[in-house]
């Protein structure tokens, strides 16, 4: 086992750390009941915008990851409470699923294609080219241009998917416009994940698979950055980037989480 600093707090991303796709990874339930036990503050945080807090809930609690729905934090959330923060009571086009689409309605925007405040891109599984040329051209006329994350890609059992980032350049090069990217590696995701639970970042670690979301943003918010290998990044990776996380380990399973004292 891989012993973790004083810490009160933990991040912690899903995809590739807890899960890949349906399954749970080996060792994660065992992690989240250790934290419970523990005593310890955590969120789980995706930057996929598909499922709403709820479905989460249920899809890990089916993979045997008992979850609470309080503790779930995804990129959809996280885009709304930018929104509401920016521009309250706004509107919205929006190019994706019931995640990311009941998350505003929570906050009180409306969805429309008429004049609207933003056009927002999450992630879908279903991108058509009608959606897509109509956020083209209401960016041109005026729309501020939002994504819930810069992610090019996802996965799957077939094999790699395009994600919102991929889109999002589809639409950058047709309006010539940038979104303004809310999930990971923006750290603003982070500090509304501390905020949620409370926590504060000199005692919280951000654990995670993946060096240029994950571990940028755990990094530029503060945090203690813990990368498994389980996901997206592996070893041979880690001299291509500039920067490090404080512990490598080989997966959630590794690590013993002390009690509070």
């Amino acid at each position: 086992m891989s012993e973790l600093p004083d810490l009160e707090s933990y991040l912690i991303d899903m995809d590739g750390v807890l899960v890949h796709e349906e399954n749970a990874l080996p060792g994660a339930d065992e992690f989240i009941r250790r934290l419970g036990e523990a005593g310890k503050h955590f969120l789980v945080l995706t930057n996929n915008s598909i499922y709403t807090p709820r479905d989460l809930r249920a899809r890990l609690h089916a993979s045997g990851i008992d979850i609470p729905v309080e503790n779930l934090w995804t990129s959809a959330l996280a885009t709304a409470q930018f929104l509401d923060d920016q521009r309250p009571n706004g509107s919205a086009y929006v190019v994706g699923e019931a995640g990311l689409t009941t998350a505003l309605h929570e906050v009180g925007y409306v969805l429309t294609e008429r004049e609207p405040d933003y056009v927002v891109i999450g992630e879908t599984r279903t991108y058509s080219f009608e959606a897509i040329t109509r956020a083209i051209r209401l960016i041109e006329n005026g729309a501020r241009y939002i994504c819930t994350n810069p992610d090019a890609t996802g996965p799957s059992a077939e094999g790699t998917l395009p994600a919102t980032g991929s889109v999002a350049a589809l639409i950058t090069h047709a309006t010539r416009k940038k979104p303004y990217f809310v999930g990971k590696p923006n750290p603003l995701m982070i500090r509304a994940g501390l905020n949620t639970i409370g926590a504060h970042s000199e005692t919280t670690a951000m654990i995670g698979d993946r060096m240029d979301t994950d571990m940028v943003a755990g990094m530029e918010a503060g945090l203690h950055t813990i990368l498994v290998l389980t996901g997206v990044t592996d070893s041979a990776e880690l001299d291509r980037y500039p920067y490090r996380p404080n512990q490598i380990v080989e997966s959630v399973a590794s690590l013993e989480v002390g009690s509070r004292g």
